[in-house]
C-alpha cells in the first residue's frame, strides 16, 4: 500500500480530482492548492498539453499556475522527468497558455455581457458606481490615465459617502482590442461588472489569469486592490535533482513573488466564490 506522501504525488487522470484537493508543484516541489495549478498531460501525439478545465484523461504532472514556473519547467525538462518519457514540449508553451487564459477571460466577459452584466462608456460606468450596481470596474490595459482616475476618484467619493466600504476590484487583465472583441464594440475603455452568476465566472477566469501573471511583472498587469489570498498548488512527479543551483533559486525566488504579491487576486476570489 502507498504512504499517503506518495499516494499524494500520484494522479491517474481526473478522477483523483474529486478526493484530492492538493497536489505537488513538479517544479517547487511544493504542495498546493490544485485551483492554483495548472495539469498538464500528454496527448497521443506526444505533445505536452495544459489542461487548464482538468477534464483530460491519462496521468497527470502539476505546475503551479504562473507562466514564470511554466517557463522553469519547460527550462529544466521537468514534463520529461515527471512523466518519465519522452514528450514534445513547445518551447512557447507559457505564452500559449496565456493565450488560451486570455481568450477564457474573454469568453466569460462576453457572456456576462449577453446577461446584461456588462455595461460600457465612460458615461454608463459613472452612472453603475453612483447607483450602487457595479460590483467591479473594468479598464482597458491601453486606457488613457485620464478616465481611470476620474472614474477612481468617482468610485472613492461614492464609497466615502456610503455606510459601508464596497472595496470592489479594478481589473485592467484586457487591452481595449480585447475588451472591444468581448463585448461587441469599438473603443472600449471603461466598463463596469454588474451583480450574477455570469459576472463571478468572469471574476473567477480573471483570478486565473492574474495569477498566471504574477510572477512576471509583480502585479499581473491589473490593478486589483484587497488583502491577501492563498496560492496554488500542486503535481505530479520526480523534481528534477540534477538541476543546478541557479535553476532551483530562480524556482523559489518566483514562488516566493508569487506568494507575496497574492493579495491582488484575493478580493476576486471573494467575490466570486
Amino acid at each position: 500500500m502507498l504512504a499517503a506522501a506518495d499516494a499524494a504525488d500520484l494522479d491517474d487522470g481526473p478522477r483523483t480530482q474529486k478526493s484530492a484537493t492538493e497536489r505537488m508543484c513538479a517544479v517547487t516541489r511544493q504542495v498546493r492548492p490544485i485551483d492554483e495549478l495548472i495539469r498538464f498531460v500528454v496527448a497521443p501525439t506526444g505533445e505536452v498539453v495544459a489542461d487548464l478545465k482538468r477534464k483530460l484523461p491519462g496521468r497527470g504532472l502539476w505546475v503551479t499556475g504562473s507562466r514564470a514556473m511554466v517557463e522553469q519547467a519547460v527550462r529544466r525538462k521537468a514534463f520529461a522527468k515527471g512523466f518519465k518519457r519522452d514528450v514534445k514540449v513547445a518551447p512557447t508553451l507559457a505564452a500559449d497558455i496565456e493565450r488560451l487564459l486570455v481568450q477564457s477571460v474573454c469568453d466569460a466577459l462576453a457572456i456576462a455581457a449577453k446577461a446584461r452584466q456588462v455595461v460600457s462608456g465612460f458615461g454608463k460606468v459613472g452612472s453603475a458606481l453612483k447607483a450602487g450596481e457595479a460590483v467591479a470596474m473594468l479598464h482597458a490595459a491601453d486606457g488613457a490615465a485620464d478616465g481611470i482616475r476620474k472614474l477612481g476618484a468617482l468610485s472613492r467619493q461614492i464609497d466615502g459617502d456610503a455606510t459601508v466600504s464596497r472595496e470592489f476590484p479594478v481589473i485592467t487583465v484586457l487591452n481595449s482590442e480585447e475588451l472591444d472583441l468581448a463585448l461587441g464594440r469599438s473603443n472600449v475603455i471603461h466598463a463596469a461588472l454588474l451583480a450574477g452568476p455570469a459576472g463571478r465566472t468572469f471574476l473567477s477566469r480573471c483570478q486565473i489569469l492574474v495569477r498566471y501573471r504574477l510572477a512576471d511583472d509583480g502585479n499581473g498587469t491589473a490593478v486589483i486592490a484587497g488583502p491577501p489570498n492563498k496560492t496554488p498548488n500542486d503535481a505530479a512527479d520526480d523534481s528534477p535533482a540534477d538541476a543546478n543551483a541557479a535553476d532551483e533559486d530562480a524556482a523559489d525566488d518566483a514562488a516566493d513573488e508569487v506568494c507575496a504579491n497574492a493579495h491582488n487576486v484575493e478580493r476576486l476570489g471573494r467575490l466570486n466564490g
